[in-house]
């Protein structure tokens, strides 16, 4: 949700109504940010909250059982889809907006461009949905050489249009062509809301399609750090952050039990952040060297912090760099093993095993390394310069939804 609360204050501070079409479960939020809000249902996060959702996206399990949980999920996914199209349909038709910006898995916009030509914007905060050399697209996740890298990028445009085109003729929606569709998707303006520090723009991508850099809205408004936090921080003086963010996995005691006790082992002081149940909080524990949050603004946090364990989610890594952290990712899901790579690459951190292959064994190593090599500090640092160098990014966003 961050990457479109951000655009939807940079939209609000210019003078513009914002009204955010997000599940129901982060009405609050919405709302929060001072954004009218319109519901896109409870079925889609529930779905990921499910033991299903959370086997199949958490990890654990063999390659069999993990094919049928994506299977099941898929089918699930399916109906989700045509719930969701409705009420994108009913929306957007009732609200009739003058701008829609939109993410990947939402499908009327698309259809919504052909009848308002320049009216909708899709912002992804995730790389590699545009053909990028030496990259195959995200939804493959590997580098198959440049035939079949650029053959992934056709498999998945071929799955968006086939998707929509059955909903197209599920609802009988007049006058969509599998053409206009194909047209729409390769004209309509994209916009990756990364920082080009993480990911270069390719010089032969067209004008529609831009890197316009990361951007954040200020959470710390109607929030305050109780006195047990800021005790914790004035007894030390370099902290990891723990966090598996929005993600969920089937034994996250498990997992909690192994990254503290290697935290312990070394002496490493942690924040663990709970959030929706990725990391446990155990009945006892360390309170000298351990602190539990169950929500907490990343931007008041992490400026504080040395480092960050985290799941690797688009907006998590951007803020990690952004403060200076160094960073270990423990991806679970797309995108995450992506930015996993990345940040490897940046040596901001060393690169991380997926969710289901934590252990001690193999995670001890890593989570030291993070801690004692000055290497990655110092990368880390350098890049949080360059970052911060790329505030004047959002008004060429705002210029670009708008104009």
């Amino acid at each position: 949700m961050e990457p479109f609360l951000a655009i939807g204050q940079i939209l609000k501070s210019k003078g513009h109504r914002v009204i955010c079409l997000f599940p129901e479960q982060f009405k609050n939020l919405v709302l929060d940010s001072g954004f009218l809000f319109e519901s896109l249902g409870t079925e889609f996060i529930e779905m990921l909250e499910s033991d299903l959702g959370k086997f199949a996206l958490g990890g654990g399990g063999s390659k069999l059982k993990k094919f049928i949980a994506y299977y099941r999920l898929a089918k699930i996914q399916r109906q989700n889809n045509e719930l969701m199209f409705q009420k994108q349909m009913e929306t957007m038709e009732r609200l009739k907006p003058d701008k829609t910006v939109h993410n990947g898995k939402v499908f009327y916009p698309v259809i919504w461009e052909l009848s308002n030509p320049n009216s909708t914007i899709l912002v992804s905060p995730v790389p590699y949905l545009n053909y990028q050399k030496g990259h195959a697209h995200l939804a493959f996740n590997r580098n198959y050489g440049e035939f079949l890298n650029k053959l992934t990028y056709k498999i998945a445009d071929w799955g968006i249009v086939k998707a929509i085109m059955s909903l197209v003729k599920q609802f009988k929606l007049p006058n969509t062509s599998k053409d206009q569709v194909k047209r729409v998707l390769k004209t309509h303006k994209t916009i990756y809301t990364i920082s080009p520090q993480l990911m270069d723009r390719p010089p032969e991508w067209p004008k529609n399609v831009q890197v316009l850099g990361y951007h954040e809205r200020d959470k710390t408004t109607n929030w305050t750090p109780s006195e047990s936090l800021q005790a914790f921080l004035q007894n030390h003086n370099k902290i990891l952050f723990v966090t598996f963010g929005s993600m969920t996995n089937p034994q996250p005691e498990a997992k909690t039990k192994i990254i503290m006790d290697i935290l312990e082992r070394n002496h490493i002081p942690a924040i663990l952040n709970t959030s929706t149940g990725g990391l446990s909080k155990p009945e006892t524990y360390h309170t000298d060297l351990f602190h539990f949050v169950e929500h907490i603004p990343y931007d008041w946090i992490f400026p504080k912090m040395y480092g960050v364990i985290h799941h690797g989610g688009s907006g998590t890594t951007h803020m990690a760099v952004k403060y200076g952290c160094v960073s270990l990712i423990i991806p679970h899901i797309i995108d995450q093993f992506a930015w996993n790579d990345i940040l490897f690459k940046k040596e901001v951190g060393p690169k991380g095993m997926k969710i289901s292959q934590i252990s001690t064994r193999v995670l001890e190593p890593k989570i030291v390394d993070l801690y004692q090599n000055p290497v990655y500090k110092e990368n880390a640092k350098a890049l949080a310069v360059k970052m911060d160098a790329e505030a004047y990014l959002a008004d060429e966003l705002y210029r670009e939804i708008v104009e």
